[in-house]
């Protein structure tokens, strides 16, 4: 199984739970109606990555930069940067056709992830944001979010479960857009505009 490391320690969720379009302006650049209730998908295991890997079968790609906690017995234990890549053209055909989204968003490599830290502080304070070749794409905090990371496990729970060590991802702000193998990232998460974490990334070729 495909694993995160915080601490040193190595964890294997069992599911990665993300919640769409939680952002307003994101839902506006896509060109989405807002949803009236949260919308769920899931990347199993399988997707889980902590290198960035451009996919193989994909003429494009985007990036989407998120605020990613660990769950431990349904409360948050850390925080992590995660990028939620997803087949855009492929998520366009499939939700024209009101089908699932999993050859979009659930593929190998799917979920990108930094370590996480432990965090016990205000969630309300943590922020995300992605540079790409040093251009600052995606900035976004809770404040900004629709549905917030406490409600979202709530309304989870309410048709699901949470295994220890799964983690949430909890949406991605505006900025969005296609990536190329050789490009670099940096990700960081503050709280209270002091640096979390930073983790770098090189977009390398599937192999």
């Amino acid at each position: 199984m495909n694993r995160i490391v915080i601490n040193n320690k190595e964890i294997f969720p069992s599911k990665v739970v993300c919640i769409g379009r939680n952002y307003v302006e994101h839902i506006k650049e896509l060109n989405n109606e807002t949803p009236e209730e949260m919308v769920f998908f899931i990347k199993p295991n399988s997707a889980i990555a902590n290198q960035l890997f451009f996919p193989k079968f994909a003429n494009s790609c985007h990036y989407e930069s998120e605020i990613s906690f660990l769950i431990e017995e349904n409360k948050i234990s850390a925080v992590g940067f995660g990028l939620d890549l997803t087949l855009r053209d492929v998520q366009s055909k499939l939700k024209q056709k009101g089908l699932p989204w999993e050859r979009a968003k659930s593929f190998d490599n799917a979920a990108v992830f930094s370590e996480f830290v432990n965090f016990n502080g205000d969630i309300s304070e943590l922020e995300v944001e992605l540079y790409i070749n040093d251009e600052l794409k995606q900035k976004g905090d809770v404040s900004m979010m629709i549905n917030k990371p406490l409600d979202i496990m709530e309304e989870f729970c309410t048709f699901s479960s949470f295994e220890d060590g799964d983690i949430l991802m909890s949406g991605t702000p505006s900025g969005v857009g296609q990536f190329k193998v050789g490009d670099h990232f940096i990700g960081k998460i503050l709280c209270k505009d002091e640096l979390l974490l930073e983790v770098k990334f090189e977009v390398l070729p599937s192999h």
